[in-house]
């Protein structure tokens, strides 16, 4: 009797256990669910209640963003952009954060200043030559007026040519007593007012260019503060033959250039390297058809 009582038991033990756990996760089940709802139920309500925080926004401030929204539309169009192919511009609003992409060519003052200003076009190289006869030469030019000067030690003689109207060509002949000295050519791409030949006389090529800045110096770009007329001066020049040592003391250098267009040579005679000579230079520049 008791074997079978036990048996009989244990059925139903196990049934307890089963109903019990079986109890137990529909319990679970039913507060994770009951979880879930609320979860969506709060949800819903925070984006009710933002929707009516925004709408109360927009209802309270209409005049506000409408002004901001007019101000940002009326920087954006304030930009003036010529109509045609070019490069692309992004402008972006300050306050909405839009961009607009604009075509537009890029070397407008209005939206890019001077930064991309056309370079000069590139200057072909010049003829030279030499000649032996020194002392007909020297003789032929002792005689000229301004056909003769002393270049002194430490110091760049520029002589500055203007375009003739008549004129397709410079030519020019140099020669010195005893030493060698430094020749270069430049072109200045400016207005010519005047066709007379001048002579500049300073101790380096950099303070002829402060002396040219202090001349030219309301022509400055317009917003170029820190380098002043420096990149006008780069812009406006170009070069045709640098500035290097010649032995003009054993034959008569020669050349000519067929003018680019309007504006001025600069002869450049240097003799800053000599810290103990000065150079007597005899020098003819003219001009031909």
């Amino acid at each position: 009797e008791n074997e079978d009582s036990a048996q009989k038991t244990e059925p139903a033990d196990q049934l307890v256990d089963s109903l019990d756990s079986n109890t137990s996760q529909s319990g679970s089940q039913i507060g994770s669910l009951v979880s879930a709802g609320l979860t969506e139920d709060s949800k819903g309500e925070a984006g009710t209640l933002e929707d009516q925080e925004v709408a109360e926004l927009e209802e309270k401030l209409p005049d506000q963003i409408q002004s901001l929204k007019e101000e940002a539309l009326v920087r954006i169009t304030n930009y003036h952009v010529p109509q045609g192919a070019g490069d692309i511009v992004m402008i972006q609003s300050d306050h909405t954060g839009a961009v607009d992409i604009l075509s537009a060519e890029l070397e407008t003052a209005d939206l890019l200043g001077e930064q991309r200003k056309a370079q000069p076009p590139p200057l072909a190289p010049p003829t030279t030559w030499t000649t032996e006869k020194m002392k007909e030469f020297k003789a032929r030019m002792g005689k000229e007026k301004n056909g003769r000067m002393v270049v002194k030690r430490g110091e760049v003689v520029t002589v500055r040519v203007p375009t003739h109207p008549d004129g397709k060509c410079i030519c020019w002949e140099f020669a010195t007593d005893d030493y060698d000295i430094g020749f270069g050519i430049y072109f200045d791409w400016t207005t010519v007012t005047s066709t007379a030949i001048t002579v500049q006389v300073s101790e380096s090529s950099d303070e002829e260019d402060e002396e040219e800045e202090e001349e030219i110096e309301g022509l400055a770009p317009v917003g170029d503060v820190e380098r002043g007329s420096k990149s006008y001066l780069r812009n406006r020049y170009g070069e045709i033959m640098p500035v290097y040592r010649r032995n003009s003391h054993r034959e008569v250098q020669a050349g000519s250039h067929e003018y680019p267009g309007e504006g001025i040579y600069l002869l450049k005679f240097d003799n800053s390297y000599s810290l103990l000579r000065n150079k007597t230079l005899f020098f003819h520049v003219y001009y031909t058809s």
